[in-house]
């Protein structure tokens, strides 16, 4: 591989640090066995099946092409409704990067140098592979938030339902922020978190005073 082409790490937040922590541990072992480093990691907040990702974008601001995203499961950045999916995809695809994700084996040759005309079948067969994987993981997601909305539904009638649990590092790391009075959109910057949630931990720090 030409030693001018970066590597990033996309990571996506999880409530369990030990989570996040083992997902970089397999990126950096796959870019060790492989020989190459990460330039840099980004860690995102918001959700996966939404386009608006403040860390995604911020990478590809940044990146350049022939870089690449390495990503652990191609759902990390790939579950989006189809519209969001060809968004993205063209997005990526203007800039010249490459996504490798540990779970998609035809992905790792991007990792290597190899001649004009394998790379660009390569290209070709990972972005069908690409797309294949995102339609499922966006069924995957949907059917989950069907069975999620049953299983709440089924809650609330039985008098059992208590809400989404609080993601307390996050809403610690904002409280925090906010006190350094921070702005909202420098809030966004730094952390990648939602408006939405700003607002929600700002609203909670007035009832509490």
């Amino acid at each position: 591989m030409k030693t001018n082409i970066r590597i990033y790490g996309y990571l996506r937040a999880s409530t369990h640090e030990q989570d996040v922590s083992r997902a970089k541990n397999e990126l950096l072992k796959f870019a060790e066995g492989m020989g190459l480093q990460i330039a840099c990691w980004f860690e995102e907040n918001e959700s996966g099946a939404q386009l608006h990702r403040p860390e995604l974008f911020r990478l590809l601001n940044v990146a350049m092409p022939g870089d690449i995203i390495l990503v652990e499961q191609v759902d990390r950045i790939s579950r989006l409704n189809a519209d969001d999916w060809e968004k993205l995809k063209y997005l990526i695809g203007h800039k010249g990067l490459k996504v490798v994700s540990l779970d998609l084996p035809t992905s790792y040759q991007f990792m290597s140098r190899t001649d004009e005309f394998t790379e660009r079948m390569l290209a070709a067969l990972n972005s069908m592979m690409l797309d294949m994987l995102a339609a499922v993981a966006r069924k995957d997601y949907e059917d989950r938030r069907r069975r999620q909305a049953q299983g709440v539904q089924k809650a609330k009638q039985e008098g059992k339902y208590k809400g989404r649990p609080i993601n307390k590092i996050l809403h610690q790391k904002i409280e925090g922020l906010l006190m350094e009075k921070k702005s909202y959109s420098q809030i966004e910057n730094l952390i990648g978190c939602s408006r939405h949630t700003i607002s929600k931990v700002s609203k909670s720090m007035k009832i509490a005073q």
